[in-house]
């Protein structure tokens, strides 16, 4: 196959179906951008073995799909099939999905020693001494959560979410009202009658510096926080 064409291979009942597609368009799709299956297909056939050129039958696709319309049965295929992903398209995928990893484990862990996050290149390094293999297509949060496991033992962490009370003035809480949104989740809310904002907040413990940081610049330090566990 061309770097720029890939196979989506789909098994169903020990039959094999394949179709060919424009490698970066089907990544996308997988990846969960629109897309139209019309402009992803090479060729508007479904294969058994597309290398080898063989065709699958109408027989064992109406058998199994229950139509011929090649559109549907390969709407059916990139949903459900395995993508055969080129060389680039892994190394690219990984090195995001690393970076994912890392901004995840800095936002939801604190050093239990100094109950502060820890650095992403603190994490980074770390995970250079560990001997861990990063899925390019698998959940970020869902690897992290395993690798967080393997990193422990170098680099102590623990897993923690914050539960604030914060009331913002009026004059600076609709302007602040979504970076709050960013932060976390809103538990309760209530905009009182002068305008301001009180609410409780439950955000990654990593998160809370910058939050305070962030928070303090947009309403000038007139904010009140408090940690609730």
């Amino acid at each position: 196959m061309s770097e720029k064409l890939t196979l989506i291979r789909l098994s169903i009942a020990g039959e094999n179906f394949e179709i060919v597609v424009k490698s970066d368009k089907a990544l996308d799709y997988k990846l969960g951008k629109e897309g139209n299956i019309r402009e992803i297909l090479v060729v508007d056939t479904i294969f058994s073995d597309a290398k080898k050129g063989m065709k699958a039958s109408s027989e064992r696709l109406l058998k199994i799909f229950k139509t011929e319309d090649v559109y549907a049965i390969a709407e059916t295929i990139m949903k459900r099939g395995e993508l055969q992903i080129t060389a680039d398209q892994r190394r690219r995928l990984i090195e995001d999905k690393r970076r994912q990893i890392i901004a995840f484990i800095s936002r939801n862990c604190i050093d239990p020693r100094t109950n502060l996050p820890h650095p992403p290149l603190r994490i980074e390094q770390a995970l250079s001494q560990i001997k861990v293999s990063i899925d390019p297509l698998r959940d970020a949060e869902a690897q992290a959560k395993d690798i967080i496991e393997k990193l422990r033992p170098i680099l102590p962490m623990k897993f923690e979410s914050l539960r604030i009370a914060v009331k913002i003035p009026a004059e600076y809480a609709l302007k602040a009202y979504g970076t709050l949104k960013g932060f976390g989740t809103i538990k309760q809310e209530e905009w009182q009658k002068d305008g301001s904002w009180i609410g409780i907040l439950e955000m990654p413990a990593g998160l809370h510096a910058s939050f305070l940081e962030k928070l303090g610049n947009l309403t000038q330090g007139t904010m009140l926080t408090k940690i609730l566990r």
